[in-house]
């Protein structure tokens, strides 16, 4: 079933979200795609929860994107663009929940999972996970929110070197650079975090929320300009022969037994 890639749980107000794919690296599918654009409107609609932690099942918090899943949108049209309409809401939704979002990276956070980790409000890195954005290095454009909000949480300049060439960023170093707020030992991400949102959810509710929405002020008047027309070059990617035969060369590896 669909459900069973993204698990929601609540209790004491405060709602974990875990994507749930782990023989995958929690690498997101159709239909984990599909689950991460609906399940921030639900939450946003519900009395019972003030706070919500965000993290990966396993070892991983986000492979990134499922390699199948590219290689049927680079032949299907109506699927890439229900995707990239996807993308858009996924981005839109998570920056719009109006309770905070705490998340607990509990592994290596990859293309989108790097997205979801700086379009939440703080971030756990367990001391062996690492940020890496490859979507340049395989030939897309960085378009599913990276781009568009390390430059707020960093330096410009420091945005441009890790988008681009698409390096490793290990914990230490990103939070550094203000890409996380806590670095903590390895397997302790979730109960850092699930703490951390329990006291934002102690907290006044209005004006958590109302402080919430003017802090994101200044990212959402960003996506209201460049979010579309930067999923739009990112949908255009698919059909470039560089990107197609990186494609292919990673699908080949993947393929082979490894031991």
């Amino acid at each position: 079933m669909a459900d069973d890639v993204l698990l929601v749980s609540v209790e004491d107000s405060v709602a974990t979200v875990t994507l749930h794919r782990p023989e995958s690296l929690n690498a997101t599918n159709e239909a984990l795609h599909r689950r991460l654009a609906e399940v921030w409107p639900e939450l946003s609609e519900r009395d019972d929860v003030a706070a919500i932690v965000l993290t990966g099942s396993g070892r991983a918090f986000s492979g990134g994107g499922d390699l199948d899943l590219l290689k049927r949108m680079t032949d299907d049209l109506d699927l890439r663009e229900r995707i990239m309409a996807e993308a858009i809401d996924i981005v839109e939704a998570m920056t719009s929940v109006p309770v905070p979002i705490v998340a607990a990276v509990n592994g290596p956070a990859v293309g989108l999972g790097c997205s979801l980790a700086a379009m939440s409000d703080l971030v756990v890195m367990e001391e062996q996970a690492y940020f890496a954005d490859p979507h340049v290095m395989l030939g897309l454009v960085a378009a599913d929110g990276g781009a568009l909000t390390w430059p707020l949480l960093t330096s410009l300049l420091r945005a441009k070197e890790f988008l681009l060439l698409g390096d490793r960023l290990p914990a230490s170093q990103a939070m550094e650079l203000g890409l996380a707020n806590r670095v903590v030992p390895t397997g302790t991400g979730v109960e850092v975090a699930t703490d951390l949102a329990r006291r934002l959810a102690a907290l006044p509710p209005q004006a958590v929320r109302e402080t919430k929405k003017a802090l994101n002020s200044t990212l959402r008047s960003v996506l209201s300009t460049a979010l579309q027309p930067v999923v739009a070059a990112e949908s255009q990617s698919f059909d470039e022969p560089v990107f197609r035969a990186n494609l292919a060369a990673m699908l080949d590896r993947s393929a082979k037994p490894t031991g």
